[in-house]
């Protein structure tokens, strides 16, 4: 039997990291790279739009109920957490537009009216149809004829 001493002093301390911790380890990130952590909710983009009040907080954070858009272009590499993972992600965080745009099948898919972590309405169509977010806070159509593919 082995006694351990010491259980006290191991309670009062902890190696609980926090992703504001995990970021900071990680910074600077190389020029060129970009850093996610999944299924700890914490994602880069590959393109986000923040609403016209939004402001950084003292830490240089936004908030997510600023973000109204976000764009990813699949890799092979993330295509699974694009998909899945981020997706859930964003339609629970109530991202109204979110555009994944695959160039190994040569198509994209918008996703609007998120509810319950899912998207409620999904248009897919192929690269050459335009993105059109005219009906959307984006507000702009989107050419996809010179989109390309892998």
């Amino acid at each position: 039997m082995t006694v351990v001493d010491d259980r006290i002093e191991m309670a009062d301390t902890s190696d609980e990291r926090t992703l504001d911790m995990m970021f900071e380890w990680l910074e600077p990130t190389p020029e060129g790279f970009k850093v996610e952590i999944v299924e700890g909710n914490s994602f880069a983009c590959d393109v986000v739009a923040l609403s016209e009040e939004a402001s950084a907080d003292a830490k240089g954070h936004w908030r997510y109920q600023d973000i109204e858009f976000v764009a990813e272009v699949i890799s092979k590499d993330t295509a699974a957490n694009d998909y899945g993972p981020k997706k859930a992600t964003y339609a629970t965080a109530g991202v109204p537009v979110y555009l994944i745009i695959d160039p190994y099948t040569g198509t994209w898919h918008l996703h609007t009216i998120p509810k319950d972590a899912e998207y409620r309405s999904v248009l897919s169509l192929d690269f050459g149809t335009p993105v059109d977010l005219t009906g959307t806070r984006v507000g702009l159509a989107l050419r996809t004829d010179r989109f390309p593919r892998d």
